[in-house]
């Protein structure tokens, strides 16, 4: 009889099967385990870069802002309508205060402010912090609120290089202005520029802002200046070479007839107002620059603000993936000089500030993974920028 051998088949064992089932599967949960990380990484990199990049353009504006804080202003700040109470121990003004920007609306500068100075701190007066995985601050708690700042400094772009209403002068020879007139009637204000008046050598003798591309916009800040001093007022209507100050303006400024800081003050008593009431008078386009944080625009991001002036349409967004804004101050005063405080110190003065320190910190857009974890990256950069317009006091010397 003949026999048959069974022929011993190829392949793999069941436990075989299973480990190599089982390296493939711990082989490609590391696989997946080194993506996810390497992207979590990437996430992380890129919201810190675009952090960094927020925070240095917003602390790069700042700094320029400041660097020109009192610059072409009087020293210890522009004359603003103002009427003491005549106190000796808490000076303060009787009268309403100018307003002041602030998220969604205005308040006020401080009512014991005669003057508009090179900078306003502004503690609290920002929105609280909200941040998503953060304890909403309490209103009672003014540490959670963020902070704002106001500058102030002149324009140099030329408004100011001749007197308005300038006389003519036999010697040396000078047609002066004949054009430009300076006149109060009632409580507007109206200022027109010579601007067809030429030099032997024809170039324009007086103020032609228009022809020198100088843009003046309903809301800027002028301060006019002569003998007598200065006052600050706002423009309300631009015709050609025609600037009217009515009352009613956003800042408050106009119209106004306290015994300080008016138009009134750059007139002899009881002139009445027409062009010959002012001496050679000029005109000084003012910035009024402030910072603050709005987290109401486009929720839930917050964003930082430069608004110039007090119409909130001026109002530019100049960095985003933030939430936190501060200062403090560091003030020369010959004798104790107060550093790193939030506002004016009693018995100091916003003139007295010497340099100030800012500190901005940013929150990623979105919540970024770490490992089994998920959170809001963060970051920070605080500086310190010294005012190098500002008056300095050396009790040394």
């Amino acid at each position: 009889m003949k026999s048959t051998k069974k022929r011993k088949l190829a392949g793999f064992t069941l436990i075989e099967l299973m480990i190599a089932m089982a390296v493939t599967m711990i082989l490609l949960y590391a696989a997946v385990v080194a993506f996810r990380d390497a992207s979590q990484t990437n996430q992380v990199v890129t919201q810190s870069a675009d952090m960094s990049d927020n925070l240095r353009v917003g602390l790069n504006l700042i700094q320029q802002d400041l660097q020109q804080a009192g610059s072409g202003i009087p020293t210890g700040g522009i004359p603003i309508p103002f009427t003491s109470n005549n106190s000796a121990t808490a000076p303060c003004g009787t009268t309403a205060a100018p307003n002041r920007p602030v998220l969604n609306g205005t308040t006020t500068f401080p009512p014991c402010n005669s003057t508009f100075p090179g900078v306003e701190p502004g503690q609290a007066l920002g929105p609280l912090i909200t941040a998503p995985d953060a304890t909403t601050g309490l209103p009672k708690n003014s540490s959670s609120y963020t902070d704002e700042i106001t500058v102030f400094y002149a324009d140099n772009l030329g408004l100011d290089t001749k007197p308005i209403n300038a006389l003519a002068t036999t010697s040396p020879a000078n047609p002066g202005c004949p054009n430009g007139k300076l006149t109060l009637s009632g409580k507007t204000l109206t200022a027109v520029f010579d601007g067809s008046t030429l030099d032997s050598n024809g170039n324009y003798n007086c103020v032609n802002f228009l022809k020198n591309g100088i843009t003046v916009n309903v809301g800027d800040l002028i301060m006019f200046s002569n003998a007598l001093g200065q006052a600050v007022l706002a423009v309300t209507n631009v015709s050609g070479q025609t600037l009217t100050f009515g009352s009613g303006d956003g800042f408050n400024l106009n119209g106004r007839t306290e015994t300080g800081g008016t138009i009134n003050q750059l007139e002899p008593t009881g002139c009445g107002g027409g062009n010959a009431c002012f001496a050679n008078t000029t005109a000084t386009r003012i910035w009024m620059v402030s910072y603050y944080l709005d987290n109401t625009s486009s929720p839930p991001f917050i964003r930082l603000v430069r608004q110039v002036g007090i119409d909130p349409k001026n109002a530019t967004p100049v960095g985003e993936t933030l939430e936190n804004l501060q200062f403090t101050y560091n003030f020369v005063d010959g004798d104790t000089n107060p550093a790193n405080q939030p506002s004016v110190p009693a018995g100091n003065s916003e003139s007295q500030i010497m340099s100030v320190n800012v500190y901005l910190g940013a929150r990623s857009s979105y919540q970024v993974h770490a490992g089994n974890t998920v959170h809001y990256a963060r970051n920070n950069l605080v500086t310190q920028v010294s005012l190098r317009s500002m008056a300095f006091h050396n009790k040394y010397q």
